[in-house]
């Protein structure tokens, strides 16, 4: 410091007071304060930002990050005009318009909807249901306005169940009806007012292995082997043709089928068609495999479905066979009996027995009510003592056609079909008469069939070694 001092006291006059001058300039700017430098320890500048390099005092709410916009006073018109431009494009603000946007799915709950199943009781009506769940006449209405609704809503029936799904204010949401076991029909309520829908199930095929002895009768093996009543007559009606099921059964006889089963949802729904099926009967074994236009063809590929029925009647037993030296049970008299009887109730159905058309459906002392069917040059059926015939001479009939009922008109001890079947002019036994053969599969089906036949009976093969096995 002294080396300045003697430094300045040897300059010039002159030069000492310029320097003195600028000394005194320099210290009075130092000390003076700026207005500018205090406003900036305070407020960002005017466009609404920070300067950088300068702290501030931000709050522990906004260290998430988000941007300290909302920290800005709201008296500042220009700080509410863009509070959004103070934010990073990856932050959440902290004030937001409503109308723009989302709610957050992990913030918003779930809207709690009140279901209930209810059940259709006698005499009950769409509205009455309705009011039951605590619903309104409108709601009733506005839900009939849909045309899948309204035909089926208003047919509702005593043990039907709908499932009615409201909000916590009471407003309907949704209702759910089964139109049957895979087929729902769904209403909703929603922005754009009600909504109908029809949604069904998948149906899953599977297939199922069945085979039994006859010990006693076929409808025993068949309950013991796990059918149900219709595959029991399903069975019988596709071997209906070769086997008469009320007198050619025999203890021994066998049989063994492949059956679809039903599912939805892996719950089971019904039993399906049989799709290949064996029977042998007193040595003679019948095959049958379901082809894709619904009909059974034996394995080689010959319709099952002959040129006659083995019998035209469901019957109960056969009261006289056919015997060309019979007593005749009335007169006491040897005479042929041409035909075959078979009993069963009054009433019961008589059918065709092939394809034909009607020569005589009248009525006399002997034979009672009576129909004969001419079917071709060859055959000829007669069936009397009906109680009732429903057809006409000169009318053309198809296999199994109802053509009039059992009965005991005519000369007869008590009631029974009389069945007779003629080949070229001979009666000849219908119980024993090698039935003609039934038509071939298509020409062009048969490579398709023949394969489909080949996989259905190894499968059927298969099955019924594994059960032998497991004996």
């Amino acid at each position: 410091m002294g080396k300045v001092i003697t430094l300045f006291k040897l300059l010039p006059k002159l030069h000492q007071m310029l320097l003195c001058g600028l000394f005194f300039v320099t210290l009075i700017i130092i000390l003076m304060p700026s207005d500018n430098v205090q406003a900036s320890k305070q407020t960002p500048s005017a466009n609404g930002e920070y300067d950088v390099n300068t702290r501030y005092s931000v709050p522990l709410a906004f260290r998430t990050p988000t941007a300290p916009a909302a920290e800005l006073s709201d008296t500042n018109p220009e700080h509410r005009k863009r509070p959004a431009q103070l934010a990073p494009a990856s932050s959440k603000t902290t004030e937001q318009d409503p109308q723009q946007v989302k709610p957050e799915p992990s913030v918003v709950a779930a809207k709690k909807l009140n279901e209930k199943r209810f059940q259709v009781k006698s005499g009950d009506t769409l509205a009455a249901l309705f009011e039951r769940a605590g619903l309104s006449a409108k709601d009733v209405y506005d839900v009939t306005q849909l045309p899948k609704a309204k035909k089926n809503l208003l047919k509702i029936m005593p043990g039907d169940n709908l499932v009615i799904a409201k909000s916590e204010d009471g407003k309907l949401v949704q209702l759910r009806y089964h139109l049957d076991k895979i087929t729902t029909l769904i209403v909703d309520n929603g922005e754009n007012g009600y909504q109908e829908s029809i949604v069904k199930k998948t149906v899953e095929a599977r297939s199922k292995f069945a085979n039994a002895t006859i010990e006693n009768n076929f409808w025993n093996a068949g309950v013991n082997a796990g059918l149900t009543p219709n595959q029991i007559m399903q069975l019988a009606t596709i071997f209906g043709w070769d086997i008469d099921f009320a007198l050619d059964l025999r203890k021994g006889d066998q049989f063994a089928m492949i059956f679809e089963e039903e599912y939805a949802d892996g719950v089971f729904l019904k039993n399906g068609n049989i799709l290949a099926a064996e029977f042998t009967n007193q040595g003679d074994r019948y095959t049958a495999v379901r082809y894709k236009d619904g009909n059974y063809y034996s394995e080689e590929g010959r319709s099952m479905r002959k040129a006659f029925l083995r019998s035209p009647v469901d019957f109960k037993y056969v009261s006289s066979s056919f015997n060309p030296r019979r007593l005749h049970p009335v007169t006491g008299q040897v005479k042929a009996h041409r035909g075959v009887d078979y009993v069963a109730a009054v009433g019961t159905p008589i059918k065709a027995a092939g394809n034909g058309r009607v020569i005589k459906s009248s009525y006399n002392q002997y034979n009672g009510n009576y129909v004969f069917i001419k079917h071709n040059d060859t055959y000829t059926t007669k069936y009397l003592h009906l109680t009732k015939r429903k057809v006409k001479t000169g009318q053309s009939v198809k296999q199994g056609q109802i053509i009039g009922t059992l009965g005991s008109t005519g000369r007869v001890t008590g009631p029974h079909l009389h069945y007779e079947f003629i080949v070229n002019g001979v009666h000849r036994n219908p119980r024993t008469i090698k039935l003609p053969k039934s038509e071939p599969i298509a020409s062009k089906e048969k490579a398709q069939f023949a394969k489909l036949s080949a996989t259905m009976m190894a499968e059927l093969e298969h099955n019924k070694q594994v059960q032998i096995a497991a004996q």
